[in-house]
């Protein structure tokens, strides 16, 4: 065990770095429930679809250009037809388009999105070392997750609150420990490439409320663990107690307020990695349950928009800060973030859609004149439950001839306690690949990565992946 730097004051949880390498690095392949593994899989190809169609959008464009311009080694494909380029550049770029749309998966505990990060990371780690199986993916990626998870629970919505962004910041350690776990480090290496992430990581919330840098976050976090384990399998040295340091370490500087019974309790048998849920609206999570709330409203009670008064909404306190701030269709960014847009959408049109957020649909004057209408606040019967219910809603709809319809959701669609099945996410990739791979090849990365584990190599996703199309 590495000793860390001497303190004036005691860990936050004595060894928790240490403990959480050794796991991502010494526990065995069938030490992973066949539960989880098949999570992972189902993750795995939902974040082929969400890179896929991030890859064809301007500001993931800007980014490749950026690494197109700059050259490397070419080892490693940047995904949709952008040739290959190093290791650590093809990440950057994969992962921006990762989380370039908001489709990413979602931990709710932790709120950070997993495959964004750990699949591009895990790919371009195979394609350059063929001998890598499936099985050390999928394995890889289920640790990977289950390290950066449990971190972020650690941290708790005060990362947040304090303004940092989960994805950006606590996403660094599910790369770091999804690289080293592939890149077969020890746990004392494991431990500095933890080290390293946490002092990488970075992301701020401002960003939310219009910013392209949002979407380049997971780009910078996962290429920031890549980073972090190969400079640890060269011997650099990390931060030997970074989760856990008194002063100076991630959940002391960023969260402030963390639970750190969070980082190892059920290690090994209660695992987070099975927890992470899939977003079946492109916008951020926090809105989904609104967004449910009221569709069952218009669809099953037969209400219209032009019926409507007023949609009074309640929701935790975190997601208040995170959506309800006053909409200005400044970028799409902002739309996908705003639970004011999104409700005055699902009025009008009963769904919500990637076309609803182009840049002429996010200042249709319909849809901001509807927005008056709404009222969001922030209702204690919510917040007294606690975290576990941070995305639930109630909502309250009133008509102008006096009538009210409610609703109330505590568990979106798509999160582990209201989940969708297989088929709904083979949808949703079959939605994010269309026009960009033909039948054929598409149905082939359903089948590969639903027998990931079984794969001698990643030679056939990294080839169809890499000939799709990135025409902005």
């Amino acid at each position: 065990m590495i000793a860390p730097l001497s303190s004036s004051q005691p860990p936050l949880l004595p060894d928790a770095t240490a403990e959480l390498a050794r796991f991502a690095a010494q526990t065995r392949a069938d030490g992973v429930p066949s539960e989880v593994v098949d999570r992972i899989k189902l993750s795995f190809l939902d974040g082929l679809g969400v890179c896929l169609h991030g890859a064809t959008l301007p500001w993931t464009g800007m980014v490749r250009a950026l690494a197109q311009d700059e050259g490397g080694n070419a080892v490693a494909s940047l995904w949709g037809g952008g040739g290959r380029t190093s290791l650590t550049n093809a990440v950057l770029v994969n992962a921006t388009a990762g989380h370039a749309f908001e489709m990413d998966d979602i931990h709710k505990e932790s709120i950070v999105h997993p495959n964004s990060l750990g699949v591009p990371v895990a790919l371009a780690l195979a394609e350059a070392d063929p001998s890598l199986t499936g099985r050390d993916l999928a394995v890889a990626l289920a640790l990977g997750y289950e390290v950066g998870l449990r971190i972020g629970n650690a941290a708790t919505t005060s990362l947040f609150l304090n303004g940092f962004h989960p994805q950006g910041t606590t996403g660094a350690f599910v790369a770091a420990a999804t690289a080293g776990r592939l890149l077969r480090l020890d746990a004392a290496r494991m431990q500095h490439a933890l080290g390293i992430a946490g002092s990488l990581g970075a992301g701020l919330m401002a960003a939310q409320e219009g910013a392209m840098v949002k979407r380049l976050h997971a780009g910078r976090a996962a290429q920031s663990g890549l980073m972090a384990a190969l400079l640890a399998e060269r011997g650099f040295t990390g931060i030997a107690d970074v989760v856990e340091a008194p002063y100076g370490g991630f959940l002391s500087s960023l969260s402030r307020t963390p639970n750190v019974a969070r980082l190892m309790d059920g290690l090994g048998t209660d695992w987070e990695a099975g927890k992470v849920g899939f977003k079946m609206y492109p916008n951020v999570t926090s809105i989904h349950a609104a967004l449910d709330g009221l569709r069952a409203i218009l669809i099953e009670d037969g209400v219209a928009a032009p019926q409507i008064d007023e949609i009074r909404v309640g929701c935790g306190h975190m997601t208040f800060v995170h959506t309800a701030w006053d909409y200005r269709p400044v970028g799409t960014t902002a739309a996908q973030m705003n639970m004011f847009y999104g409700l005055s959408v699902m009025a009008q049109r009963r769904n919500v859609s990637a076309g609803d957020y182009s840049d002429g649909a996010i200042a249709d004057p319909q849809i901001l004149a509807f927005i008056p209408r709404i009222r969001i606040a922030v209702d204690e019967a919510i917040e007294t439950r606690g975290p576990a219910f941070r995305h639930a809603a109630r909502l309250d709809v009133r008509t102008r001839d006096g009538k009210s319809f409610r609703r109330e959701v505590w568990h979106r669609r798509g999160s582990p306690e209201n989940p969708v099945s297989r088929q709904e996410v083979e949808e949703k990739f079959a939605a994010n690949v269309d026009r960009l791979l033909d039948a054929t090849a598409a149905a082939r990365l359903r089948v590969l990565a639903a027998g990931l584990d079984g794969l001698a190599d990643a030679g056939e996703i990294v080839a169809i992946l890499a000939r799709g199309s990135a025409a902005a």
